[in-house]
């Protein structure tokens, strides 16, 4: 590693650390303070930490890397996530931070949907608490294997290293902070993906002599490139289009809207948050097709340093922030690709320790544990969290890796209809919610491990709608909801129409 990188690195890691000691005196009063931060979140943060919390390593190097190998028809799953993530701030958004504070002040999903529910029974909470726990220790592993990978391959240093340095920090922040300090680092991070993903597609094509030189660099070695379906068919275009609807149900993203200070922000956020993922997953495409043009007219000799065009593809994004910047402002660059691995990691930790203290922990252990007492256990939970997915990351074998790849299916497809419906129809019954939720999440498991011939089809596309099918019928089929209950969804829905 350059010492200039090196420097940069280091202080970009110092400032996450006094970000997570900052929060930590803002976060020392109950669980409330320390899992959702008070409900005081504004709306740059929540836009930016609900970007950055979603989009992980993948963005740096696995969209650039799909860019420079396929080009324009990779974009397809760009296009589904960014219309996804523009419907759940319109609908879900305004509707669920209206809605857990009324279901008795919920500051998490498993709690929002005992409430919601009025379930007797605690098998709602038990049941989603369980999906959290495992799907996220998992996903938190996959996370940290990222962050060692990345010090392996940019910066040339051991994998243990890199996991040891990537965990220690993301682990004391949040430790410290809690979801204030998860919040305000994601802030940060964001601000730097997005900096790095504007500034280094046009670089690239300042170099290169302009777009119209670098499109035609581009076309001259391979029209298909610039060809938007080119290679696929009409049941993978809506298979990566797909991806969109797993965002009405990843708890990661969804406690933030939950954490915004007032309901009406949530208009300002959608649009910085909007704005923020066209520019960064705008960019992330640009640097992997720019990278074409610019490798073929002045780096031809590096691709034949690597074993194979995938590897290239798939650090592009380093490479060019080395080629083109002085290691100085490079190693702000590549800091970008950290911060994207740490947020995703801080904000799983976070939610995955919030289900185990505010929704086992409080449930089933200690009813009547104290406010400090919460706040403690919150604290040590993101502890266990990560030592579980430390251990996890020591040795990673593909069958985690690839259960993680599928969790944001499982989730989408467990949590998405789930979500939907219980803040957009009033008949939605507590059997139909559960029965919901896990014939969604099973069949996303079925999907993706029973051998079928129909493997192309995203699994969260039957997941989703096998899930959302049994909600609507086992709530027809079962007494309808109290009074109550209605009472509070009518009360959620004239709210909502005041900050249309």
């Amino acid at each position: 590693m350059n010492i200039y990188e090196l420097i940069s690195i280091g202080l970009y890691m110092l400032l996450m650390i006094a970000i997570g000691v900052y929060s930590y005196r803002k976060s020392t009063s109950n669980s409330e303070e320390f899992l959702i931060g008070g409900r005081k979140m504004g709306a740059a943060v929540t836009a930016l930490s609900a970007g950055a919390a979603d989009m992980s390593g993948w963005l740096l190097m696995g969209l650039p890397g799909a860019m420079y190998l396929s080009g324009l028809s990779s974009s397809w799953i760009a296009i589904g996530l960014t219309t996804g993530a523009f419907f759940n701030y319109l609908i879900v958004a305004p509707r669920l931070r209206i809605y857990t504070e009324i279901a008795k002040n919920a500051i998490t999903l498993p709690v929002f949907f005992e409430n919601r529910f009025h379930d007797k029974t605690h098998l709602l909470k038990l049941v989603s608490s369980v999906f959290i726990l495992i799907f996220f220790t998992l996903y938190t592993s996959a996370g940290m294997v990222s962050g060692g990978r990345l010090f392996e391959s940019a910066f040339g240093m051991d994998y243990y290293t890199g996991l040891l340095v990537t965990s220690s920090v993301v682990v004391l922040y949040t430790f410290l902070g809690g979801f204030l300090a998860v919040s305000l680092t994601d802030f940060v991070q964001g601000t730097i993906m997005v900096t790095a993903l504007v500034v280094v597609p046009i670089v690239l094509v300042s170099q290169v002599g302009g777009l119209g030189t670098t499109l035609s660099i581009i076309e001259n070695k391979d029209p298909n490139y610039l060809n938007l379906f080119t290679g696929t068919t009409t049941i993978s275009i809506l298979s990566l289009l797909a991806w969109g609807l797993g965002y009405f149900g990843q708890p990661h993203i969804l406690v933030r809207f939950m954490a915004i200070e007032r309901v009406q922000d949530l208009k300002k956020a959608r649009r910085i948050g909007i704005s923020w993922m066209i520019f960064t997953v705008g960019g992330a495409m640009l640097v992997g097709l720019f990278g074409i043009a610019y490798l073929h007219q002045f780096d031809v000799d590096t691709m034949s340093r690597f074993d194979s065009s995938k590897e290239l593809a798939e650090t592009i994004f380093i490479h060019v922030s080395r080629v083109l910047f002085h290691p100085l402002i490079g190693g702000f660059l590549l800091s970008a690709i950290l911060a994207a691995v740490m947020s995703t990691i801080s904000s799983q930790l976070l939610v995955t320790s919030s289900s185990m203290t505010e929704d086992l922990y409080k449930n089933f252990l200690n009813k009547n544990a104290s406010a400090k007492n919460m706040l403690v256990m919150s604290r040590v939970s993101v502890l266990i969290v990560a030592v579980i997915a430390l251990v996890l990351s020591l040795s990673p074998k593909d069958s985690i890796l690839d259960l993680v790849g599928n969790a944001w299916a499982g989730f989408g497809a467990a949590f998405g209809p789930l979500i939907i419906l219980s803040l957009l129809w009033k008949r939605t019954t507590s059997l139909g919610a559960l029965l919901g939720m896990i014939v969604g999440g099973a069949v996303v498991l079925l999907w993706v491990y029973v051998p079928h011939d129909y493997k192309e089809v995203y699994e969260i596309i039957p997941g989703f709608i096998l899930g959302f099918i049994t909600i609507v019928i086992v709530s027809f089929l079962t007494k309808p909801v109290s009074k109550k209950i209605e009472m509070e969804f009518d009360e959620v829905q004239k709210i909502n129409e005041q900050y249309k």
